[in-house]
């Protein structure tokens, strides 16, 4: 092979094994230096609590029984085992200490970015304007929210996957042969169990046969018939994986439908705020200013922003595709961002989420797209290579700095739950979420007043935020209003009439704290009907009839409750002399 050569002064050159090796530590080097700070940071009161410190199935272990879990249920609404057993391993080496978790997230960033400048390297041959994408993609402050927060290890974990995926079916087309062919597969159904936002893969692989690998030109036959027998069997997997995401999101909601249909707005204003969230991404793509958690579009996107969010998308649409043959990267760059921001735009809602929310972790993969485009495109408008060598590449070096420092800045927001929030209410207006998730930072603080007070201004701006009455109601039962907490358990209840956690709680004020035994009763009941193996409801109902002096309802329960497994109860009660 003919070693290539770049002049660097009168005394020596770098080839380009010389100049890959400067890539992939440069790559490392200053991934790691952005998101040093972030091994010491702290759980988010976010989906962290929910994922990992509060699930007891993290703390199985990299065992049989956490392996069998982690493939063989649904757990909040995610099938995503891959993701289960890397937290699993976390907690195997560093139990609950939160900066290992972040350790390994900044790990697979970083090589995501190096099988990225790979993967086009191995395309293109190109190794600056290779190296140029997965700095943008490394460095970009819009990678924070991915990398910066533990539940989002699904992100890191699927487009490492997925560019393993990706650089594995460019090594299948320079062979096509079986055994590379099982390797793609078997690494992109690795991708989907880790989390299914890469089901766009095959979409993707098409996009690269057309450019830079030019399939198109050299491959014989009917583009479409070939293309579906190489690909087909990848699309019927993320056909698979789709029905399974649907069927984890909605089936715990399918016995109320009136509560389902809350996440589906009308299909008019799902397409409008999808075309605002497109543009919006590009605008933050290249103006990253005042990024913040927790974010969400209005319920009606103003006129003009719909219009210009549209106006934007159809030029840039038409644009590119007038350029097809002659800036086919501009092509490649653009469907990239549209097909893998598609699944998360919001027109195919998300259940516990709001259906009109945008998140700067969509854009980790979406991202790639941009950086294509902004890598070959901006080269080949500008003149000579002279020119290119003494403004570009300087310029590059200097914009992937700035963006480098913006993230190092951005990821220090993301250090515990109140330094994000409040970070996050300095730079958003009227944002309900985030005054909600301040009030379980101050609730898990003992600053309970100060809880319900947020709570409070959450739901002046959003009154039918189930969610929020819930957490108010808990910070009122600490304070000993219990008359108010009460009310609140009401009003979560009517909001959501199957959150039986509400209905545990609010019992637990009738019988404890109220003297309302009957009314306790009937709450409990509620919760046998919703969850007839609970075992604790049981027992508390047997304890509320043996305080009404009714026996013989008060041992059946207790007997109930030890056939479940609770019996604390019985015992207690035959030492009394109230059970047989």
């Amino acid at each position: 092979m003919r070693r290539q050569w770049i002049p660097m002064d009168n005394d020596f050159k770098i080839d380009v094994h010389q100049q890959k090796l400067i890539v992939y530590l440069a790559l490392v080097f200053v991934t790691f230096a952005v998101y040093g700070q972030v091994p010491q940071f702290d759980f988010i009161n976010v989906d962290d609590d929910f994922f990992i410190t509060n699930n007891s199935h993290i703390r199985l272990g990299m065992t049989l029984e956490g392996i069998q879990w982690a493939f063989g249920s649904i757990y909040g609404q995610f099938w995503f085992p891959l993701t289960w057993l890397s937290w699993m391993l976390d907690y195997q080496i560093y139990g609950l200490n939160a900066g290992g978790y972040h350790l390994t997230n900044v790990i697979l960033h970083a090589l995501c970015s190096i099988l990225l400048f790979a993967l086009f390297h191995r395309m293109t041959g190109a190794v600056w304007r290779s190296a140029f994408v997965a700095a943008f993609f490394a460095f970009h402050p819009l990678r924070v929210e991915s990398v910066a927060y533990i539940s989002e290890r699904s992100d890191v974990m699927s487009a490492f996957f997925g560019m393993l995926t990706l650089y594995l079916y460019v090594y299948y087309t320079e062979k096509p042969v079986l055994i590379r062919y099982l390797s793609v597969l078997i690494f992109f159904i690795f991708g989907l169990m880790s989390k299914p936002i890469v089901l766009t893969l095959p979409l993707l692989m098409i996009l690269i046969d057309y450019w830079p690998l030019g399939r198109f030109r050299t491959h014989g036959g009917n583009p479409v018939s070939w293309q579906l027998r190489e690909k087909g069997l990848f699309f019927i997997f993320s056909a698979i994986f789709s029905m399974i995401t649907l069927y984890t999101q909605y089936k715990p909601f399918a016995s109320s439908m009136k509560q389902l249909q809350q996440y589906f707005p009308p299909l008019n204003l799902r397409i409008a705020n999808a075309l605002v969230s497109f543009a919006g991404y590009l605008e933050k793509t290249f103006w990253p200013n005042n990024l913040a958690a927790f974010l969400a579009l209005p319920d009606q996107p103003p006129f003009w922003q719909l219009v210009a969010s549209t106006l934007i998308i159809l030029i840039l649409s038409v644009a590119v595709m007038a350029a097809v043959r002659s800036l086919p990267y501009f092509f490649v760059g653009w469907l990239w961002y549209a097909i893998t921001v598609l699944p998360v735009i919001g027109i195919i809602p998300i259940v516990n989420v709001s259906a009109r929310s945008m998140a700067d972790r969509y854009t980790y993969l979406p991202s790639i797209g941009i950086a294509v485009a902004l890598a070959w495109g901006i080269p080949s408008l500008m003149g000579s290579r002279k020119m290119r060598g003494n403004i570009l590449f300087p310029a590059s070096i200097l914009m992937l700095l700035m963006l480098a420092l913006f993230t190092w800045q951005q990821s220090g927001y993301w250090r515990n739950s109140m330094a994000l929030v409040n970070r996050t209410l300095q730079v958003t207006k009227d944002n309900y979420t985030a005054y909600f998730i301040r009030a379980k930072a101050y609730y898990e603080l003992g600053h309970y007043q100060r809880a319900v007070d947020d709570c409070s201004k959450a739901l002046h701006l959003k009154p039918d935020f189930a969610a929020v009455y819930f957490s108010r109601a808990a910070a009122y039962d600490q304070l000993g209003e219990y008359h108010l907490a009460v009310m609140d358990y009401g009003q979560t209840i009517r909001l959501q009439p199957d959150y039986i956690e509400a209905y545990k709680r609010r019992a637990i004020d009738y019988s404890k704290n109220l003297g309302h035994y009957q009314k306790a009763i009937d709450d409990l009941n509620v919760i046998i009907k919703l969850e007839p193996t609970y075992a604790r409801a049981y027992h508390n109902r047997g304890g509320v009839f043996f305080l009404l002096g009714n026996k013989l309802r008060g041992c059946f329960d207790a007997q109930k409750a030890c056939a479940l497994g609770d019996c604390e109860l019985l015992e207690m009660s035959k030492r009394e002399g109230l059970c047989p």
